[in-house]
């Protein structure tokens, strides 16, 4: 390695025996050192020179960091993708660049092309042999899909016509995530891949939990769309540590007595009812239908039977709790009196959307959710997708795809951890979802906040611009070995470009994503200060209308 080969040792490399269709195309360098899934190449500068204005971009770009380069063994083509350049120091100057093997493909004798490639190397190269720039058609077939389900999102860079293909049922089976920083694309990009994957399964069933209202705008032709005005969730759902979460305000000690009391009067309340009668061994969390009217009675009963009055505070505090919920006209989604009938097939039905009625996706806006209880609703949302996914073993599968934009909202790390019951239910759901039928789609701008092992349990890594140092390390760490030499290029990438790679693509690939039609876009666009700041006029009405709208809370 110490001694630098002439310019002599590039020439002639071409094998003899090699096909008519590879003596167009010298080589531009050698295998300088092999060690498993990275080894070192040295690359002759002049040779990439000659392909700098070579009519084929992918050729052009040959030997840059991200490029691929091809090298013969055997019968077969190796690809390897270029992670790092590094000038070698001697009488001519050399480039080493270090490689990371994708796969191979079989070579077709006439010509010398490539043609059925797969993923994992059988047999590397020996040191000297010949390296040759990878052209657009080799890529074709590189990244040509395979028979099976997938979806195409957009073009693979630097080419303008190859189609990026994911495999859905992979992608999906092993979980997703897409990472970006805020003004990438993010939201747009999303809304793609939904709408390409209810393009291809209209009876498909996924849940969106939309934190900002961004998406119903997308989906009002092939969604349907609830907010805190038709979501109408029964209350009597939640299990008890959602009720904890809820009605328990105290901390300490006088969480537990409180949970305790609460405890006891939620089952003697959910017993009371038609339903609670007929069921031999009931518990708890069983979704029962019953009345706050009757919880609080019987708090009040069992108030009545201490001999202190010190006693009776725990008592109080949940009393005063729901009778605030009650009356508060936030809360009305799911706290009215008008949801004590049992609806859960009803709602289960139209949530999951069984059966999808060509409107397989299901947009759960909680921006008009009172903050209080946001994490409440996603959590009782996502545990109720994973209970059905249990609880409907023996069934006919009917799998579940859960989106959760801002996830690290609701999957926070340790140091952000607030103890609710979400990111427990959501962390549950990325060990174990796809045992049941269940596929998590994370969506987040923040990698780093997410919870440890989250996002090493999404099998699909979709990474935008990152902006951030510490996000970028944490979706390095993620990432497989091999895709290291695209993960460089991350804070690089263009507005709605990604790397993606994981079980959702044969190897990693470096994607620019396809443009969405103005209908089909989530309302995420940044304002536009320069002009918005020159339009005057109607500000009283605007003031008018808005105090209204934040004094009746929205309705």
């Amino acid at each position: 390695m110490t001694e630098l080969l002439g310019r002599d040792a590039f020439a002639s490399t071409t094998p003899k025996s090699a096909p008519a269709g590879l003596l167009l195309g010298a080589p531009i360098g050698m295998v300088l050192e092999i060690a498993g899934s990275s080894s070192q190449v040295m690359l002759d500068p002049q040779a990439l020179e000659v392909l700098v204005d070579h009519a084929d971009p992918v050729m052009a770009s040959a030997g840059s960091v991200g490029s691929q380069i091809k090298m013969r063994v055997g019968s077969t083509w190796l690809i390897a993708n270029v992670r790092s350049l590094k000038l070698l120091d001697g009488g001519e100057h050399r480039i080493a660049a270090q490689v990371d093997f994708l796969g191979e493909g079989d070579e077709e004798k006439l010509t010398g092309k490539l043609y059925r490639f797969r993923r994992g190397v059988t047999r590397y190269p020996v040191p000297g042999c010949p390296v040759y720039p990878v052209s657009t058609a080799d890529l074709q077939q590189v990244y040509a899909a395979e028979d099976r389900a997938n979806i195409e999102i957009g073009t693979v860079y630097p080419t303008k016509d190859i189609r990026a293909s994911l495999y859905v049922d992979a992608m999906l089976g092993k979980h997703f995530a897409l990472l970006g920083s805020t003004g990438t694309g993010k939201s747009t990009s999303a809304a793609l891949i939904l709408h390409k994957i209810c393009e291809l399964a209209p009876q498909g069933h996924i849940v969106m939990i939309d934190p900002h209202g961004e998406y119903s705008a997308a989906f009002k032709t092939n969604g349907a769309l609830y907010d805190v005005g038709n979501l109408q969730m029964p209350y009597w759902l939640m299990n008890f540590e959602e009720h904890c979460e809820v009605f328990v305000t105290s901390d300490g000690s006088e969480n537990q007595i409180d949970s305790d009391i609460l405890a006891k009067c939620l089952l003697m309340a959910r017993a009371k009812g038609r339903l609670g009668q007929e069921i031999g061994k009931l518990t708890v969390d069983a979704p029962i239908p019953y009345l706050l009217s009757d919880l609080t009675n019987l708090i009040s009963l069992e108030m009545g039977k201490m001999d202190r009055a010190g006693d009776t505070a725990p008592y109080l505090r949940l009393k005063t709790k729901i009778d605030e919920i009650k009356a508060d006209p936030r809360y009305g989604f799911m706290f009215s009196g008008m949801l004590v009938a049992d609806t859960m097939a009803d709602f289960l039905a139209r949530i999951f959307r069984l059966p999808g009625d060509g409107k397989p996706i299901s947009i759960i806006d909680v921006s008009g959710v009172p903050s209080e209880i946001t994490s409440v609703v996603v959590a009782m949302l996502s545990r109720m997708v994973f209970d059905f996914a249990i609880w409907s073993r023996g069934e006919p599968q009917r799998p579940i795809l859960l989106v959760c934009e801002e996830a690290h909202r609701y999957i926070p790390n340790e140091r952000n951890a607030d103890a609710s019951s979400v990111g427990r239910i959501l962390g549950r759901i990325a060990k174990e979802g796809r045992k049941y039928g269940v596929s998590l789609g994370l969506i987040t701008q923040r990698p780093s906040d997410l919870a440890e092992g989250v996002l090493s349990q999404c099998g699909t890594i979709i990474a935008m611009r990152l902006n951030n140092d510490r996000d970028q390390a944490f979706v390095r760490a993620a990432m497989p070995e091999g895709a290291r030499g695209f993960l460089d290029a991350i804070p690089a990438l263009r507005n709605r470009e990604c790397i993606i790679c994981g079980e959702g693509v044969a190897i990693p690939i470096r994607v620019s994503f396809d443009g969405l039609e103005e209908n089909k876009r989530p309302a995420s666009d940044d304002p536009l200060f320069s002009n918005l700041w020159h339009q005057t006029g109607g500000e009283e009405e605007i003031i008018a209308r808005t105090i209204k709208k934040w004094r009746s809370q929205g309705r």
